[in-house]
């Protein structure tokens, strides 16, 4: 790839079908399925950055903060004919100086932690349920 121009900037409303087709590219079927409640999610966040080259999404990261002690991570996803360039960093870098007091959290999965030990970051042990599984 050569010297591609790769622009970060603030989600805007427009963004969601591109997010949702990387969504459906990397079979994340829950969030592809329910694209309306994904949308509502990203309205709803306080931390959204896309990563573009001119109008293309490329990549994204989705989070919560509460401003003071936690910035969490819900999403991390780069299109695969763009990974191994460091966006995915950037983009964790760019939402975490938004919000330097915090620790950053975020889950792996089996096939992403070696990325995640890569840049130093401590595992740790979580807990998930769904309300269907009460």
């Amino acid at each position: 790839m050569d010297k591609v121009k790769i622009n970060f900037r603030s989600y805007e409303e427009k963004d969601f079908y591109q997010i949702n087709e990387l969504n459906i590219q990397e079979k994340w079927s829950n969030l592809a399925e329910k694209a309306e409640e994904t949308q509502k999610a990203w309205n709803n966040s306080n931390v959204k950055i896309v990563a573009c080259i001119e109008d293309k999404v490329i990549g994204y990261v989705r989070g919560l903060t509460d401003y003071n002690v936690t910035l969490y991570i819900c999403e991390l996803l780069i299109d695969k004919a763009y990974r191994g360039l460091g966006i995915g960093t950037e983009l964790l870098k760019l939402a975490h100086e938004k919000y330097p007091k915090t620790r950053m959290e975020l889950l792996g999965s089996s096939s992403s932690h070696t990325y995640y030990e890569k840049l130093n970051f401590r595992s740790f042990y979580g807990h998930r349920k769904t309300i269907s599984e009460w």
